[in-house]
């Protein structure tokens, strides 16, 4: 029987390459390079069968094996994982960390935490951004072949490798062959292993080759190969990575994690027991993504509501729900995306397609002033023939007229008119802002899963996009919430993936508010069928979501999609908030969900579910007093 191939994944790095040069000469691999965030995706979003990854990213996953005897390490002196600074890396105030790999950033983190009085402020750039940004009191963390290219461009540089091995006297692993556990056999580790043995015989030609291509001398390279990075998995490095894994945990950085190897499943394993995993999750320890996929799979509604419940009370111990009085208006449905699931978007040229007039806005506006909102939640479709100036102007007069909160504009929209003026996303978000934008909505995350994305809206930006215009968002000041809906193709593994990447844009930037989910609300005539959905999953779901985002304050329950009373349960499911009085909701009632309730009725049912209410805004600051 012909074996399947096997779908490898590794880092595009120098470091890197005496580790897979060798497979691209074997006929039954597939192997694809790319950078450290995104080979750890794609064994995370089963796109490849093993990779050689993060190991930090590994933990975050969990219930990973390690392809013994291989890894990327240093014991002291990296050369290729340094922040610099043009200031003592005592006096930095804000650090720049480079996105491409999760294990340097926790690294840094921790590393900093050793060294400093207080945290510095982190934000996420690209390599190239974060080494231009630096200046003052703003240092960066530089990896990879990048860090290489600055050797001697800045002051003060702190090696994390070195940092790591005067402080706990351990090699230091940042990547390992990683899989699933079955992705592998006997036969493919010998593979590697041959492949890596291979390899290392070639570290100074592959030096060489890679300096003629970047018109570089070849000797720092060869050395850095040679005498910089270790190349083997042995006992000490199994030591120092489960120091790496412990401190993490420590901080809350990543979950608990063992190293584990193919070939061990001999071995006794201690599996904690659904139990245990609910007991970590309500004392507020991270889980992985595999424990959050065994608890959605395995764990009864009625234990998993009473961890999330118990996380809430953690967070919120006084018995409060909040709720805000706004208004969702939706400014436009005319549409270029064309989403499969929406039933509210017209195309560009339907007669039934509008943008609001002043003249409707002003009553629906003023009606809002009227009951004592504080807030506009402002989203439409992406319309063509609106330019940045429209919205400007809009956000202005909403100001100067009505003193509204303006949250408006969700991160597909937002690049819409960045693609469309041909602007970037910061440019264009500075002059929302100077309009009038205080805040930007979660909407059209549905799931951060490109292969759900290409089933549902293939037109729609991808996972990474809208990531970033909250990434830049954040950065700036803005707060913002985050959303999902569920239950068009995607899958439970899909679902906890999705949690996870908000969760460590969360861990970066901590400028979510609050997070909200629901399931899709299907139409006739939509062109697509509804998957898994219905009252039981929405809770088990709402519950997931609250133990998986620890690092997030708060969480809503979707009355909107699901009735009031599923409203008031969701409240023992982990909801600290009832969302918002709806005046009037256009999305999800033009498939049929038409659920409205006042701002007393409101006040009601949180209270007759055992909890006090307050009005909030859009920063969960207190508006009235608990009752």
């Amino acid at each position: 029987m012909e074996r399947a191939v096997l779908r490898v994944a590794g880092v595009q790095y120098l470091n890197a390459q005496p580790l897979y040069e060798g497979l691209f000469k074997e006929a039954r691999v597939s192997l694809e390079l790319g950078l450290p965030a995104e080979v750890a995706r794609r064994v995370a979003e089963d796109e490849a069968d093993v990779a050689l990854m993060p190991i930090a990213a590994a933990a975050t996953i969990g219930d990973l094996r390690m392809v013994r005897g291989s890894a990327i390490g240093a014991r002291g002196h990296v050369r290729s994982v340094l922040i610099v600074g043009d200031r003592p890396i005592e006096e930095l105030d804000e650090v720049a960390l480079d996105l491409s790999s999760r294990t340097s950033a926790v690294l840094a983190r921790i590393a900093l935490k050793a060294r400093l009085k207080k945290e510095p402020r982190y934000l996420g750039l690209s390599a190239p951004e974060a080494i231009t940004s630096v200046g003052g009191s703003r240092g960066a963390l530089v990896i990879g072949d990048p860090a290489l290219s600055i050797a001697g461009n800045f002051k003060y540089t702190l090696d994390l490798g070195e940092a790591w091995f005067e402080r706990t006297g351990l090699p230091f692993v940042f990547a390992a062959w990683c899989g699933r556990p079955g992705a592998i056999g006997k036969e493919d580790e010998r593979l590697f292993d041959d492949a890596r043995v291979r390899g290392l015989l070639r570290r100074d030609a592959i030096a060489d080759a890679w300096a003629k291509e970047h018109s570089v001398e070849p000797e720092p390279l060869r050395s850095y190969l040679r005498d910089s990075l270790r190349y083997a998995f042995g006992e000490d490095e199994v030591r120092g990575l489960s120091r790496f894994y412990e401190e993490a945990a420590a901080l809350g950085l990543l979950p608990k994690a063992t190293v584990r190897f193919y070939g061990e499943e001999h071995k006794a394993m201690s599996i904690p027991s659904l139990d245990t995993l609910l007991s970590r999750a309500a004392d507020g320890e991270r889980l992985s993504a595999a424990e959050g996929e065994r608890l959605i799979d395995q764990g009864s509604l009625f234990d998993i509501g009473l961890a999330a419940d118990a996380v809430r009370k953690r967070k919120h111990p006084h018995g409060v729900v909040t709720y805000i009085v706004d208004r969702n208006v939706n400014y436009t449905n005319v549409c270029t995306t064309s989403c499969r699931f929406c039933a509210f978007y017209r195309p560009v040229g339907h007669p039934e397609g509008y943008v609001l007039s002043r003249d409707v806005l002003t009553q629906k506006l003023q009606e809002v002033v009227d009951a004592g909102g504080v807030q506009i939640l402002l989203q439409g479709g992406l319309n063509p023939d609106l330019p940045i100036g429209w919205y400007e102007d809009l956000f202005r007069w909403i100001k100067q007229e009505f003193k509204l909160g303006l949250h408006a504009l969700s991160p597909e929209e937002i690049l819409h008119i960045a693609n469309m003026e041909k602007l970037s996303v910061h440019q264009v978000l500075l002059r929302l802002r100077a309009a009038g934008l205080d805040s930007v909505p979660g909407g059209g995350a549905e799931i951060l899963v490109d292969r759900v994305r290409r089933k549902i809206a293939k037109t729609k930006c991808t996972s990474e996009e809208w990531l970033g215009v909250m990434r830049v968002a954040h950065q700036m000041g803005l707060r913002s919430s985050g959303t999902m809906m569920y239950g068009t193709v995607d899958t439970a593994r899909d679902r906890i993936n999705h949690l996870v990447k908000l969760r460590e844009l969360q861990d970066e930037t901590k400028g979510f508010t609050a997070f909200f989910c629901w399931d899709f609300q299907h139409e006739q005539g939509v062109r697509i069928e509804a998957g898994d959905h219905g009252t039981h999953l929405y809770l088990r779901q709402q519950a997931i979501a609250r133990i998986m985002l620890d690092n997030v304050d708060h969480v809503g329950a979707s009355w909107v999609t699901q009735g009031p009373e599923i409203g008031q349960i969701a409240l023992r499911f982990g909801a600290d908030d009832f969302g918002s009085v709806m005046f009037e909701e256009n999305v999800v009632s033009s498939a049929g969900t038409t659920y409205g309730i006042n701002a007393d009725a409101m006040e009601t049912r949180i209270r007759d579910a055992g909890f006090k209410s307050v009005r909030r805004n859009v920063r969960y600051d207190w508006l009235t007093t608990p009752v």
